[in-house]
């Protein structure tokens, strides 16, 4: 099912956690801030996430170059969708260049917590770890040049500099979050 997330929640408090990656190595969100953190809300089996996989990867090689914290989450329930499993994220990472900690949220709680609503789903915040950002990868109008405008590393850049997010921001839009049965 197709999902757009919720219009960014401008200095809303992100709460701390911290996940570990599929190897059982611990990362605290509070300890990657920086200049500002990029949390992803990602996963393997998502065509959105699957379409813009290598240029997450250079992208955010280019906001870690400037200081930047990139994480990603994994929330999905990988048992009813095991391409999703930790053993498959360790593999999806490799394969698209991934240089940034991919979580596994287990139990969901930092996906419910973030409100994440779809893969992928960015959550751009200050060095505070205020939100400053919720939108796309790229925005999907045209620069003067055709290229793509590059959104999210033009607003993580930005939050960067200045403390704050841009006012114009396009949601993101993507496959749901997979809950375990029972949850919303």
């Amino acid at each position: 099912m197709l999902l757009d997330t919720p219009i960014c929640n401008f200095g809303w408090k992100a709460p701390d956690f911290t996940l570990k990656d599929p190897n059982g190595q611990l990362f605290t969100m509070s300890d990657h801030l920086r200049n500002g953190l990029l949390i992803a809300f990602i996963c393997n089996h998502c065509p959105y996430v699957k379409t813009l996989a290598d240029r997450l990867a250079q992208d955010t090689d280019l906001l870690m170059s400037k200081g930047i914290g990139v994480l990603s989450v994994m929330s999905n329930d990988y048992r009813d969708y095991p391409e999703d499993a930790p053993d498959r994220m360790l593999e999806f990472a490799r394969e698209n260049g991934f240089n940034f900690p991919y979580l596994v949220d287990e139990e969901q709680t930092v996906g419910r917590a973030y409100g994440a609503v779809c893969t992928p789903d960015f959550f751009g915040l200050n060095a505070n770890g205020l939100l400053q950002y919720r939108g796309r990868l790229d925005n999907l109008r045209r620069g003067e040049t055709g290229a793509r405008v590059p959104e999210l590393v033009d607003a993580m850049l930005r939050i960067a500099e200045t403390g704050q997010g841009p006012q114009d921001q396009t949601p993101s839009m993507g496959c749901s979050i997979k809950w375990t049965h029972g949850c919303v």
